[in-house]
């Protein structure tokens, strides 16, 4: 059944699927830097998203099936496949967006999250009326099941990973797969068997494909705008601009080529000494040795020797513990200040490192990038007046006189 699909409406509601995902998770993605009632309505607008991104799918793949021409749809399965998606995503992403996302509670949304496609799916399949009947093959349902929880399990990690840039399109791809996969696949196990000709009027109101077909164009336009409408920049102060990290080919400093870099890092580090960094407290005179962090449970307080790096994230920070990151009330000109400034250092306007952790350092064009440790290696920007204090912090240069 599945080749006599017209192929331009099949990639069209991969495709939709896809911005669907990305603006829903984009949504989901700043439910955790949300400290007020608007929390509940990036979480509602994400679900919200998601929902009609699979819904949309859902029928356009069905007005790219071959269905038997007098093929009506009823009105109330159609919205009710539509309500239970809606609740379901909003229960998935509330379980993942709100507190410390442990592996059970992903797996248990993503088991949620391709249960609530498949049920969509057979819902809306259930609200097809006219002269037949419709027979599913167990062995393909079973396997539509399998992808969708599988690959709704893989954009959930993508995304909990790191919720922005590439993670975040790769989350919003697998996504994507995991609708149209189920869907497709289930269609591949579906048998359209001759029948008698339903009385509509016993069931309720019923849409023609037509009808149909200008509610998801209206969808497909709400799905793309609010897919273009992500994109746009927030604005934010220059004090918190992070510099992007690129995986690019780098070189050692170990190299022969350092000696003048090593120059210019003196130069660097003698004109930190007249200009400060902007945003930048002054230090404590008694450094805290607990900084609080939000959890699903409340606020919690963890030892300052865990904490690898402290990332700026508009009014508040990102605090990693070398696993993963957590939100601090904080703003890092504050936590800079309650820190020992003889183990943390400001590396970046965004950032501030923790020296014992520091298992790395390279350049990466004018500026550098250090590794920190922990279960989770990560990255964190340099700027190119801070790599020489950097450097001589780690041992690998002397202090000028």
């Amino acid at each position: 059944m599945f080749v006599e699909h017209d192929p331009l409406l099949v990639a069209l509601s991969v495709v939709i699927a896809i911005l669907g995902g990305y603006t829903g998770f984009g949504l989901a993605a700043r439910v955790r830097g949300t400290f007020n009632t608007s929390r509940r309505w990036l979480l509602a607008a994400a679900a919200f998203f998601l929902a009609v991104s699979v819904w949309t799918m859902h029928f356009v793949a069905m007005l790219a099936a071959p269905l038997p021409p007098d093929t009506v749809y009823l009105v109330l399965p159609t919205i009710a496949s539509f309500l239970i998606c809606a609740v379901v995503m909003g229960v998935s992403l509330f379980f993942v967006s709100i507190g410390e996302p442990s592996s059970l509670r992903i797996i248990a949304s993503a088991v949620l999250l391709g249960a609530g496609i498949v049920s969509m799916h057979y819902v809306g399949i259930h609200g097809l009326a006219g002269a037949f009947h419709v027979e599913h093959q167990l062995a393909m349902t079973v396997a539509a099941a399998v992808i969708a929880v599988g690959t709704a399990y893989g954009g959930l990690r993508a995304f909990l990973a790191r919720p922005g840039g590439m993670r975040l399109a790769l989350s919003a791809a697998a996504f994507g797969i995991a609708v149209s996969g189920m869907h497709y696949t289930a269609m591949q196990g579906m048998r359209f068997l001759p029948g008698h000709a339903p009385n509509h009027a016993a069931h309720g109101l019923a849409a023609s494909p037509e009808m149909l077909s200008l509610v998801v164009s209206l969808l497909c336009f709400l799905i793309v705008a609010g897919f273009l409408l992500l994109l746009v920049p927030e604005p934010r102060s220059t004090a918190l601009i992070a510099v992007p990290v690129h995986q690019a080919d780098t070189y050692a400093f170990a190299t022969s080529g350092t000696a003048m870099s090593d120059r210019n890092d003196f130069a660097g580090l003698q004109t930190q000494h007249h200009v400060p960094v902007p945003g930048a407290g002054p230090p404590s005179d008694t450094p805290m040795r607990r900084l609080p962090v939000e959890s699903a449970d409340g606020t919690r307080l963890i030892d300052v020797g865990r904490i690898r790096s402290i990332k700026a994230n508009a009014h508040y920070t990102l605090v990693h513990d070398g696993s993963r990151e957590r939100m601090c009330p904080w703003a890092i000109s504050h936590a800079e200040a309650q820190l020992d400034p003889a183990v943390f250092i400001r590396v970046h306007r965004s950032h501030i490192v923790s020296i014992p952790h520091v298992s790395l350092i390279r350049k990466e064009g004018d500026s550098a990038v250090v590794e920190l440790d922990g279960e989770v290696p990560h990255l964190v920007p340099v700027s190119r007046t801070r790599i020489a204090e950097v450097r001589a912090r780690l041992g690998l240069i002397k202090r000028p006189a």
